[in-house]
Parts: C-alpha cells; sequence; structure tokens
C-alpha cells in the first residue's frame, strides 16, 4: 500500500442557530459552515503491527479518528494490510473548532482512497453515526448544515475574507454548553430555523462577508456562561480591527473576522498583535474541497 497524506481542516461557525433539544438528546440547527486553513496533518502507511493503529502524538484519550477507521473496515469489509495513522495536531483540542471530527472525516477520505471504496453515500453515513460535525467535514467546503448536523447543502467558494484564531488556554466539552444552553432556556422553535435556513444562503452571496443579522452564534452566551474568560478575548479581537468577533461552534476558541481582499493581510497583522497577550493567536483564510484531498505522502 502506498502512503497517503490528508489535510484535516478547522471549521468555524459563520453562523449557528440552535433549537430546543429534541426528545432523542439532539438539537436541531442551522449554520454555515466554513473550513480554514488552520488544519491537522494526516499520514497513513502500512503498519508494523498486526493491526490497525491511530497516533496522535501529545493527546491522550479516545480517538475519534480511530473509530472512524473501525467503522469503515466494518461498513465495506475492506481486507487490506493493516495501517498506521499519523495525526500531527494543530488544530486547538476541545475549541468549539471540530478537530477531532476533521481527524475522523480525513481517516474516511483517506480509506477511501486506499481502498477503492470511494461510496459517497456510504461515507456520509458513516460520518453521521461518528458525530454532528462529521457530515460537514466529509468533503470540506462552505455548506450550509441543517437537522442535528447531517443535512449538508455545498454553497461554493466564499467571498474573500481573513480570519484571526485566538485559542484558549482553558477548554469546553460541546456536551457541556449544550446543558447549559438547555439551562438558559435559549432554543429556537422549528418555524424560525425553518426561516433562518432560507436566509443563510442568499446572504452568503451578498458583497459583505455576511449580513450582519447572521452574523450570530446561539452557543456564545453558554459558552460564555461556562467560561467568562472568552469575554477578554472578544474584546481583544474587537480592538484588533476585526469587523465580527465570535466564539467558534462551543467554544472556547474566539474568531474575528476581517472582509474583503485585504482581510487575509489584516487578520495576519491582527494575529502578530494579539500574540503578545493572547499565546496561540493565529490568522486563516477559508478553504475548499481540493485543499483537504488525499495526496501521496
Amino acid at each position: 500500500m502506498r502512503s497517503l497524506r490528508c489535510l484535516a481542516p478547522a471549521k468555524v461557525n459563520v453562523c449557528l442557530f440552535v433549537g430546543h433539544r429534541r426528545r432523542d438528546g439532539y438539537h436541531p440547527l442551522v449554520s454555515l459552515v466554513q473550513p480554514l486553513s488552520l488544519a491537522d496533518e494526516l499520514v497513513m502507511e502500512p503498519s508494523g503491527s498486526g493491526g490497525d493503529d491511530v497516533v496522535c502524538p501529545g493527546i491522550d484519550g479516545e480517538n475519534l479518528a480511530a473509530r472512524a477507521l473501525y467503522a469503515f473496515r466494518a461498513a465495506t469489509r475492506w481486507d487490506g494490510p493493516p495501517v498506521r495513522i499519523t495525526i500531527a495536531k494543530r488544530v486547538p483540542v476541545a475549541a468549539g473548532m471540530g478537530g477531532g471530527s476533521a481527524d475522523a472525516a480525513a481517516t474516511l477520505r483517506l480509506a477511501a482512497a486506499a481502498s477503492g471504496h470511494d461510496d459517497p453515500g456510504l461515507l456520509h453515513e458513516l460520518a453521521i453515526a461518528l458525530g454532528a460535525d462529521v457530515p460537514s467535514q466529509l468533503t470540506p467546503e462552505r455548506c450550509l448544515m441543517t437537522g442535528i448536523g447531517e443535512q449538508i447543502r455545498p454553497l461554493g467558494d466564499p467571498p474573500p475574507f481573513g480570519l484571526v484564531v485566538v485559542p484558549s488556554p482553558h477548554a469546553l466539552s460541546t456536551p457541556q454548553v449544550y446543558a447549559e444552553f438547555d439551562r438558559l432556556g435559549l432554543g429556537r422553535d422549528g418555524d424560525e430555523l425553518d426561516r433562518l435556513s432560507g436566509q443563510v444562503p442568499g446572504a452568503a452571496h451578498e458583497s459583505s462577508l455576511l449580513a450582519e443579522r447572521l452574523l450570530h452564534n446561539d452557543l456564545e452566551a453558554p459558552a460564555r456562561s461556562l467560561c467568562p474568560a472568552i469575554g477578554d478575548a472578544l474584546a481583544a479581537v474587537r480592538s484588533a480591527g476585526a469587523v465580527r468577533a465570535m466564539v467558534s461552534g462551543s467554544g472556547p476558541t474566539v474568531v474575528g473576522l476581517f472582509p474583503g481582499e485585504v482581510g487575509a493581510a489584516h487578520a495576519s497583522a491582527a494575529a502578530a498583535t494579539l500574540a503578545e497577550r493572547h499565546p496561540g493567536a493565529v490568522a486563516a483564510e477559508p478553504v475548499g474541497r481540493a485543499y483537504a484531498a488525499p495526496q501521496p505522502a
């Protein structure tokens, strides 16, 4: 088997609207998801052991990428030789940027390329079973995500913009943030979510990055409730010149948006300024599906 490499881009929810908790425990949502140039790197190569191995140096605990590889083998009955996947982690962990989900999605892409079992429908089913964020990152591109994350509508390339990403020394689990969301009684009803899902695609093609009314994250309030330090990061990003500062996903990472052709340059300058008080601040740009396609290692 030839060795393959693949990038696993972080994502930012440019908007995220969340409904009331359903009886099955899930929350319906409407979100415009944008993958970023900030990405983990995965390399798949023949394993020197008797079984598959997924390693991510410096990261302990359950690895969603390992679950993805196991699920792929079980579903496709791929009997190729054991593989080793090594993940170089660059996306902040437990930060609301979908790093673990991105790794799982990238693992499915690598396994499909290595095995020849490239069935989009099957890969989508596997992604849904792995987690709500995985389907939107299976083919990383700007998309509208609805349902509980399983309904994906590609939206094409975005207008040019830059982002600054400000990681936090704190960590927030997604279930923890959703529990706080429920406690605060912030859920939207279904009719409102339907209306918003119709507005997001059109607004995304406006000359501005997005209509101001849609640059919103319903999980920001519960994330700030659990981690008040987020407020300081938001203020710092605004002071650095971002047209909008917001929490990414379930947080606690904060992102700042810089629209237009010069947005990337402005984001880079802001990251350099913010790094003095917020180590790890980094500039990023939107990317599309070609950025994350498997390549020979």
